[in-house]
């Protein structure tokens, strides 16, 4: 007897998951999110930023097709700045700094108050085929989920590896571990799978910094929002 299906099925939960997510249950889709980590929904890994040149205009598009990017940018910016506004109209393009605490909590509870959308923490271990067609996936735990369809968004998990310095080890990112199984089952399946890199800087504290020999740079004024809903941003702009 099979459990509950769903129409559609959704496999991590970053910012390609949470959009693909919402989307569906917009469309009045009875949507499974799966994460590995309930805490990590909508986490901003690498830089706390939204946006920048060639990203800017993809969150606009999101937006304009009726995603959640934008409007969680403009909740939870600290800092809006049109890049390269000197120049002309194509070259210009939106930035955000954003606060990656209330970003992450902002993604979360809007996923969770979604009325066609469950959200649970497992471990896709593989893609359940039935007669050539996709069904489904399966946990590492030995859990079954059907679906019609299947949506994969495993940002830096599928054989994941972290690189400091000279060193490297597996992981999707510092401290949680990469997405093996799924990796090879899909090779199974017979898909070629590639490995892209991201980079962290360092963080920096900012009490250890001399501002003095520094130039202070400050938001627009006023921000320009990313949401074509949002009329008006009210923020306090950190510099």
């Amino acid at each position: 007897m099979r459990m509950k299906e769903y129409d559609c099925i959704v496999v991590g939960a970053g910012h390609a998951g949470a959009e693909a997510a919402f989307c569906a249950s917009r469309m009045n889709c009875s949507v499974l999110l799966l994460t590995m980590n309930l805490e990590s929904i909508g986490a901003m890994s690498c830089n706390p930023a939204i946006g920048g040149i060639g990203k800017g205009q993809l969150v606009k598009e999101i937006d304009a097709l009726g995603g959640l990017m934008g409007h969680a940018a403009d909740a939870c910016g600290i800092q809006f700045r049109m890049l390269n506004s000197s120049k002309g109209p194509a070259v210009r393009s939106s930035r955000a700094q954003e606060d990656m605490f209330r970003y992450k909590a902002f993604i979360r509870k809007t996923l969770e108050g979604l009325k066609d959308l469950e959200i649970a923490q497992a471990e896709v271990s593989g893609v359940l085929i039935e007669k050539s067609q996709v069904s489904g996936v399966r946990t590492a735990a030995g859990e079954r989920f059907y679906s019609k369809t299947v949506v994969i968004t495993p940002g830096t998990f599928l054989n994941g590896l972290i690189h400091i310095g000279l060193k490297n080890f597996p992981g999707g990112r510092i401290g949680e571990k990469p997405s093996v199984e799924l990796s090879q089952d899909l090779k199974n399946l017979g898909f070629k799978l590639s490995r892209f890199k991201t980079g962290t800087c360092p963080r920096i504290d900012s009490r250890t910094i001399d501002y003095e020999g520094l130039i202070r740079q400050d938001g627009d004024d006023p921000p320009v929002p990313f949401s074509f809903s949002t009329q008006k941003l009210h923020l306090k702009q950190v510099p």
